[in-house]
Parts: structure tokens; C-alpha cells; sequence
């Protein structure tokens, strides 16, 4: 038999097609709308107009859409023109006329004319590229001075001139100059001794034009110096190949050399490296051995019943190099006990005094010094509490070894007037008190004990 449930089941998945679908599950229809939600939630892009394809997918896809999400430092353009190319702005205003007109350059001395475009508003005006016509400033020389001061055997008056004025046709290419140089008329002559003859000129006239009390700037000019350059640069140029190659194993030559220099001075610091540590081996076993003296005599010390003498705090002192805090001076070393930083803390705060007040440079001083002094403070009362309890313990032992008698002996803090009337009595007491009283004076009325009898 067949429940209601069932039928309710039944009637539910053939439900009217219209509804929830055609051959499809309640569940996969809420699924499909979900879906359809989702899609229509997610924005869709279009491509920009004139953007190409590629560069479009570079920075957009429909399965990843990574370019609206984490979008890559571009400016943004201006969203009316895309990425268009601009087109030129024409304006509606007159055009400027140009006229074909004539010009002349200044730079040349012939008097040429020539014709070219040009707008009408510049009719009249300089040829603008006469700006560029630079030109050497080349001295010129009378009769008076040249018979004067420049006058120099080797060379005459006209040839002279011939070189300033190839000079100043040329604007000072020598090579051009001495390409151009009469050497059929004058003396036949190196680039080098126009060079000299020139700047030679040119330099007298500097100093005799200057006015008096200012140093000209005089030009100078080593023609030895050039010739020699040249005739070098002469022999490397026409070398053998033989050469070349020698040359070239000499150069590995001086690398090895240099390589073995550098590898002689290594050894040298390491060596010193091991002297200077062979040397500080040695002064660190003398450190140990004064140390274990102090050690021994130290022991020595304790054996015959002396008492170290306090010394309060030692604070490192910070003088490495770099930044450190104030603070850190006030910093107890490890080698203070915890007993001692409580009664430390107990006398601080019995003072009224901070624990960790301001860390100024007076400060850190005094709070050292006075917990210095605190600590020295506490290690006399156990000094003294020990010597206290030792000296309790001999009377002690001394009533047990002669009860009823006082010890003759006694420390000079409390020595009075008793001292001087127990002498006499010393020479009449039996041979066992006075072994007792020997034992007193070696162990109690030791040079450096503090303390006294109460």
C-alpha cells in the first residue's frame, strides 16, 4: 500500500513542465538559477574603440576578469577619445602667406644671393641660420711689433704672414694649413713648427697688449712634447707581429709578477697575523699565571683567618662604538646577586628613591655610585656579622676550655686600663692557660679584623 507521502513525492517530480523544466530535478533548477544570477551579476566589458584585439586580452578575459580586480598603474585617458590617434585641430583663421624671396648669408664673403620660401612677416630679417657662423679670432700684428717682438731667426716677415693668413682662411685646421703651405716658395715645414710659430705669436702679443698689473692667460704650446708623441705613436703602429707578440707575453709576464707580489704580501700578514696571536697567547698564560698567584695568595689569605675587603659595584663602562642607550649604565652586572638587588630594592624603597628614575648623565652617576655604596654597606654587616658569630664561637670554646677565667688578651678597641694590670698576673698563671691564651691571640686579634668586644 502506498502512502500519502509517496503520492505527495511522486506528484512533486512530475510536476507540470512549465514550472520547474523539463526532465530536471527541484534542485538542479535552483542551481541553474543561481547560476543565471551569478552571470548576471558580473559585469561585461566591451572592448574600447581603437583598442587592438591583443592588448585587449592582455588586460581583459571573460574567464579571468584580473584587470577589473587588480588594475595595472596606467592614466587613465579621457573616455570621449579612446585610444584613437589624434587628429590635427584645424582652426578656421586666415592662413599665413610665404613668399619666395631672396637672402644672403653672412658668412659668405663672395656676395651670393640665393632664393628661398619664407613667410612675409619675416621680410627683411636676418638669415636665422647666421648664428652659427663662428669664426677663430685670429691676432693681427704691425710692423712696429713684429720688428720688435716677433721677429725670430728661421722665419721671415712674408712667411710669416702666409701662415696667419692660412689661419684665418682655414679657422685653424692644421691640417688643412699645412696641406695648403707653400712649400715651393718658404721652407718646407712640419705641422708641428706652424703649430709652435703660431702659438709663439700669439702669446708675445697677449702679454705685451695686457694692461699693466694683470697676468694675461698666455697660450702655450710643447712642440717637442708632440713630436714625440707622434713618433711613439709612429712605432706602435709599425710593429711586427713578432713584437706584438712579445709584447703581449711580457704583459702576462708582469701580471704573474704581480700576482706573486701580491700572494708574498698575504703570506707577510699572515705571519704577522701569527706572531701578533703567538704574542697574545703569551700574555694571556702571564695573566693566568698572575691570577692563579692572586688565587693562591688569596687562599693563603682565607687559611690564616683575614677578611676580603669589600668594593662595593664595578659598572662596566660602554665605549664601543655606535648607538647605546643611557639607560644601560644603571643596569646591574650579573655578577650581583639576587640576595643584594633585594636589599638594594629595600634600602630604595626605605629612601624613597625610584627604582628607575631619569637617566641623565648626573644621574647615572650618583644612582651608581649610591648603590655602590649600598652594596659595600651590606657586605661590611656580613663581614662584621661573621666575625661577630667566629668571636662568639672562641668564647665559647675558651669557657669550655678554662671555665671561669677571662681571656688576658683583648682586641685594642676595648683595651682600657684592665690591660695594663692583667700583664703582671700573665708570668703567675699555669702553663694550660697560657697555651689557651696563645690560642686566642693567633686566631682572634688577626691584623685586618674588624671587630670588636662588647
Amino acid at each position: 500500500m502506498a502512502t500519502t507521502s509517496d503520492v505527495r513525492d511522486i506528484l512533486e517530480l512530475s510536476g507540470p513542465s512549465g514550472q520547474e523544466g523539463e526532465g530536471s530535478t527541484p534542485r538542479e533548477n535552483i542551481m541553474k538559477t543561481k547560476k543565471v544570477k551569478k552571470l548576471s551579476d558580473t559585469p561585461t566589458f566591451k572592448r574600447p574603440e581603437g583598442m587592438h584585439r591583443e592588448v585587449y586580452a592582455l588586460l581583459f578575459s571573460d574567464n579571468n576578469s584580473t584587470y577589473f580586480r587588480d588594475a595595472p598603474p596606467i592614466i587613465p585617458s579621457a573616455s570621449n577619445q579612446g585610444y584613437r590617434t589624434l587628429k590635427a585641430k584645424l582652426g578656421r583663421s586666415k592662413v599665413r602667406p610665404w613668399k619666395f624671396m631672396p637672402f644672403t648669408n653672412p658668412a659668405r664673403k663672395d656676395g651670393a644671393i640665393f632664393n628661398h620660401w619664407r613667410r612675409v612677416a619675416d621680410e627683411g630679417k636676418d638669415y636665422p641660420f647666421a648664428r652659427f657662423n663662428k669664426s677663430v679670432q685670429v691676432p693681427i700684428y704691425s710692423e712696429q711689433e713684429y720688428q720688435l717682438h716677433l721677429h725670430e731667426e728661421g722665419w721671415t716677415r712674408p712667411e710669416t704672414d702666409h701662415l696667419f693668413g692660412l689661419c684665418r682662411k682655414f679657422d685653424l685646421r692644421w691640417f688643412v694649413i699645412h696641406d695648403r703651405y707653400d712649400h715651393d716658395q718658404f721652407k718646407k715645414r712640419s705641422i708641428e713648427d706652424l703649430k709652435e710659430r703660431y702659438y709663439n705669436i700669439c702669446s708675445k702679443l697677449t702679454k705685451i697688449r695686457a694692461p699693466p698689473g694683470q697676468e694675461p692667460k698666455v697660450y702655450v704650446f710643447d712642440a717637442d712634447h708632440e713630436r714625440r708623441r707622434k713618433e711613439q705613436l709612429d712605432r706602435l703602429f709599425n710593429r711586427t707581429p713578432e713584437q706584438v707578440k712579445e709584447e703581449e707575453y711580457l704583459n702576462q709576464e708582469l701580471k704573474k709578477i704581480e700576482m706573486r707580489k701580491k700572494e708574498r704580501e698575504k703570506k707577510t700578514q699572515d705571519l704577522q697575523k701569527l706572531i701578533t696571536a703567538a704574542d697574545s697567547s703569551d700574555a694571556r698564560r702571564s695573566e693566568r699565571k698572575s691570577t692563579k698567584k692572586k688565587l693562591l695568595t688569596k687562599e693563603k689569605r682565607e687559611s690564616s683567618g683575614s677578611v676580603d675587603i669589600p668594593t662595593g659595584i664595578k659598572f662596566p663602562d660602554f665605549k664601543q662604538a655606535g648607538v647605546s642607550l643611557r639607560s644601560q649604565r644603571m643596569k646591574l652586572p650579573s655578577s650581583v646577586g639576587q640576595k643584594k638587588v633585594k636589599a638594594i630594592e629595600q634600602l630604595l624603597e626605605e629612601l624613597g628613591i625610584d627604582l628607575y628614575p631619569m637617566p641623565t648623565e648626573e644621574i647615572c652617576r650618583e644612582f651608581n655610585e649610591l648603590r655602590s655604596d649600598m652594596v659595600f654597606l651590606y657586605d661590611l654587616k656580613l663581614a662584621y656579622a661573621n666575625c661577630e658569630f667566629e668571636l662568639q664561637t672562641l668564647r665559647h670554646r675558651f669557657e669550655a676550655l678554662a671555665p671561669g677565667k677571662m681571656p688576658l688578651t683583648v682586641l685594642p678597641t676595648t683595651a682600657g686600663p684592665s690591660t695594663s694590670g692583667a700583664a703582671p698576673a700573665e708570668s703567675e698563671e699555669s702553663p694550660s692557660r697560657k697555651k689557651a691564651s696563645d690560642i686566642i691571640d693567633v686566631v682572634s686579634t688577626g691584623p685586618s679584623t674588624p671587630v670588636s668586644m662588647h
